[in-house]
C-alpha cells in the first residue's frame, strides 16, 4: 500500500510540475518611473507579489489595506525586495462604503497622480455581512471595489493612459447574477461565485464607460491552487505595463494572454445592467 501512496503521489507531482512549466512570465520590461499604483490588499498573496514587481519597475506604490499592522510589515518586506523607498500604505476597509470614500478624499488630496489600479482584495466564500449590510462577499469583491474604482476615475482620466486591472476566478462560470437577488448570502461558494463574475462585469464595463478617454481595464484570472503567488501575479503585471494588452481593452486574461469567457460572462446588457444597480447601491446615482 505504501508504494502504491508513493506512486499516486508521484504521479500527481509530475503533472502539477510540467502544468506548473507551462505558466507564462511577463517579459515586457518596461519602467514605471514617475508612476503611481494602489492595490488593494496588497499585503499579501498576488497584492504583494504585484507590488513588489511594481516597485522594482520604480513605481510608487500605495497598499491600500484594512489592517495597518500587517500592511506595515508588507512594506517593509516589498521595499527590500524591491529595493525601492517609494512603497507605503493607506488604510481601506472595502467592507464598509465610509472607509472607501474617506480613503478616496486622502489619496486625491495627497497624490498628484494615480496611473494604474490594481484591484486586488478579495473575501472568501463567508456568510457574513458589510457594515452597509451587503454579503461580504459582492459588498467587498463587487461593491467596495465599484466605489473606489468610480470615485477615482477622475484622476485616472486625468494621468491618462491609465490602466484598471481587477482580478477575478475562474469559478465565475458556475453561477449567474440575480438581480432579484444580487444580496444572494446563502451557500458560501455561491456567493463568492456571483461577486467573481460581478468583478468581469465590472471589468468590462469600466472599458465602456471610459472608453475614449485614456482609461483601459483588465480582468486578470487569479490561481487559487498549486500556483506560487510570484507566478500568479505575473498576469497582473503583465496587464498593468504590456502594449499588447491595451489593444484588448476589458479583455480576460490568463497567463499573460487574452483569454475566453464563458458566452453568458459576456453579456454587454447585463454588464450595464449591473454597473446601474451597483451605483444605486452605493448611492452614486
Amino acid at each position: 500500500m505504501y508504494f502504491l501512496y508513493t506512486f499516486i503521489a508521484s504521479f500527481c507531482a509530475f503533472f502539477i510540475m510540467k502544468w506548473m512549466k507551462q505558466r507564462r512570465h511577463c517579459t515586457d520590461l518596461k519602467r514605471l518611473d514617475g508612476k503611481t499604483v494602489v492595490i488593494t490588499g496588497g499585503n499579501s498573496g498576488i497584492g504583494k507579489e504585484s507590488a513588489v514587481a511594481l516597485a522594482a519597475r520604480g513605481a510608487r506604490v500605495i497598499l491600500a489595506c484594512r489592517d495597518p499592522d500587517k500592511a506595515e510589515k508588507a512594506v517593509r518586506e516589498i521595499k527590500m525586495r524591491s529595493r525601492s523607498l517609494n512603497v507605503l500604505h493607506m488604510e481601506l476597509d472595502l467592507a464598509n462604503l465610509r472607509s472607501v470614500g474617506e480613503f478616496c478624499k486622502s489619496f486625491l488630496q495627497r497624490e498628484k497622480r494615480l496611473d494604474i489600479l490594481i484591484n486586488n482584495a478579495a473575501m472568501p466564500g463567508v456568510l457574513q455581512w458589510t457594515d452597509d449590510n451587503f454579503s461580504m462577499c459582492f459588498g467587498v469583491n463587487h461593491l467596495g471595489h465599484f466605489l473606489l474604482t468610480n470615485l477615482l476615475l477622475p484622476r485616472l482620466k486625468e494621468c491618462a493612459p491609465s490602466r484598471v486591472v481587477t482580478l477575478t476566478c475562474s469559478s465565475y462560470k458556475y453561477q449567474k447574477l440575480d438581480f432579484q437577488d444580487l444580496n444572494y448570502n446563502l451557500l458560501p461558494f455561491f456567493t463568492y461565485c456571483r461577486s467573481k463574475l460581478a468583478n468581469i462585469y465590472f471589468s468590462q464595463e469600466v472599458a465602456r464607460v471610459t472608453e475614449g478617454k485614456g482609461v483601459t481595464s483588465y480582468a486578470v484570472l487569479m490561481w487559487m491552487f498549486f500556483v506560487p503567488c510570484e507566478v500568479g501575479a505575473q498576469t497582473v503585471v503583465y496587464c498593468a505595463v504590456s502594449d499588447e494588452a491595451a489593444k484588448h481593452n476589458g479583455g480576460y486574461f490568463v497567463d499573460c494572454r487574452a483569454a475566453t469567457l464563458r458566452p453568458f460572462a459576456r453579456d454587454a446588457g447585463v454588464a450595464k445592467k449591473l454597473w446601474e444597480a451597483s451605483e444605486r447601491l452605493v448611492k452614486l446615482a
